[in-house]
């Protein structure tokens, strides 16, 4: 997985630039990218299906060669849409991919060891997105290098899980939830959850753009994203664990209103502000930002039953996809009608929406009592499906006295 965050990474951001290069105007670019989303939302459900039917290893197999291959088309044929059908693609591989290591995961572990092998999982992700960022600089854009790259890559992830000689275990299939019960439930969370998704789209699929329509070189898109992707290895875990030790509302809302503030200075300030203040700001701005999922999903589970937990996982990966699919076609209106700085303005805009949101929520419910709440669950929008939430719904289950 961490050689496969590799290619992914580098695969997002190189499109993204490339596109820019290509002269596809910004509503375009928006619409290419959220067709990985799309992509995503399908795999997550044909994904099991397939698994039960043949294993997980011919699955994986399958899933990355496919993937590979899409992105090594990306150079063969420029156009918009080609692209779009190539990213649909793509995200159904990447989505298959992820519900096979994460069940793999999940069915070798125990109550006693499942919440360390998860967290080391998600450093795991976290470095290999963020180190990927930096492969951009190794050769142009314009050229087909970056794509091979990306494609061997990604191939090479399938190696160490076809050799393997473990014993695959059964993948477990979420029923489905209704979603007004769901949001009576936990009214933030569901907003939460969804404007997660819109953030962390625009930020993994338009960051790249923003920072090539603001003049950086291939070296200054790699910096800017790859501070905003590291910068959550460092702040998941304490932002997590202060979560679990007091209201998780006002956890959101102080991580909102806090990116809110970075994101209206940074669109304030705009191209009058020092690169390296700039590249800090950001690094703060994805630290606070990237937590946000992780921090919704938990908010989520402090308010079911622990037999709940696992029928709302699929819910809340779709509002999540929802919002993922939404947030890239806003930006790339947004964009176009307002250049560059539309950018961290609109991601102002949409975290101090929750901010208000969250308070209103405050206003309307009292916390959740300590003894109800659960740990923190770490997780990163759309790098990861359900399996995760899955698996802690099943542990809170296993608990439960007979």
């Amino acid at each position: 997985m961490g050689v496969l965050m590799l290619g992914a990474g580098l695969q997002g951001t190189l499109l993204g630039v490339r596109a820019t290069l290509e002269g596809f105007p910004p509503p375009v670019i928006g619409a290419v990218m959220s067709c990985y989303y799309v992509g995503y939302l399908v795999g997550t459900k044909v994904t099991p299906y397939f698994v039960g039917r043949v294993g997980h290893v011919r699955v994986f197999a399958a899933f990355t060669a496919v993937a590979s291959v899409t992105i090594l088309l990306h150079a063969a044929l420029v156009d918009p849409w080609f692209w779009g059908l190539m990213r649909l693609g793509s995200g159904l591989c990447f989505a298959g991919i992820y519900v096979v290591a994460e069940s793999w995961l999940n069915g070798h572990t125990t109550r006693a060891n499942r919440g360390s092998l998860l967290a080391v999982y998600m450093l795991i992700l976290y470095i290999g997105l963020g180190v990927s960022q930096f492969l951009f600089m190794l050769a142009d854009a314009r050229t087909s290098s970056l794509f091979i790259l990306a494609s061997v890559l990604i191939s090479l992830a399938v190696v160490p899980m076809a050799l393997t000689v473990q014993r695959t275990p059964q993948i477990a299939v979420p029923r489905p939830v209704r979603y007004r019960d769901l949001y009576r439930n936990s009214p933030l969370g569901v907003v939460a959850v969804t404007v997660s998704g819109m953030v962390a789209a625009i930020v993994f699929s338009f960051g790249p753009v923003y920072a090539r329509l603001r003049g950086f070189g291939p070296q200054g898109v790699s910096m800017f994203m790859g501070v905003s992707i590291l910068a959550a290895v460092f702040t998941q875990l304490p932002i997590g664990r202060l979560s679990d030790r007091m209201d998780r509302r006002t956890v959101i809302g102080m991580v909102c209103l806090l990116g809110t503030m970075v994101a209206a200075l940074i669109a304030t300030m705009g191209e009058d502000m020092p690169r390296a203040l700039f590249l800090a700001l950001s690094a703060v701005f994805g630290g606070l930002v990237l937590t946000l999922y992780s921090l919704a999903i938990s908010h989520v589970n402090d308010q079911l039953e622990p037999e709940q937990m696992v029928d709302s996982s699929s819910a809340l990966i779709l509002l999540n996809g929802l919002g993922s699919v939404a947030g890239p076609l806003l930006m790339g209106s947004l964009i176009a009608a307002w250049g560059a700085g539309a950018y961290f303005a609109t991601l102002a805009a949409l975290l101090g929406a929750l901010t208000v949101y969250d308070i209103w929520r405050k206003i309307r419910r009292h916390a959740v009592a300590q003894d109800h709440k659960g740990r923190f669950i770490s997780a990163q929008p759309q790098a990861i499906t359900g399996q995760i939430v899955a698996a802690v719904g099943r542990e809170r289950v296993d608990e439960r006295p007979d």
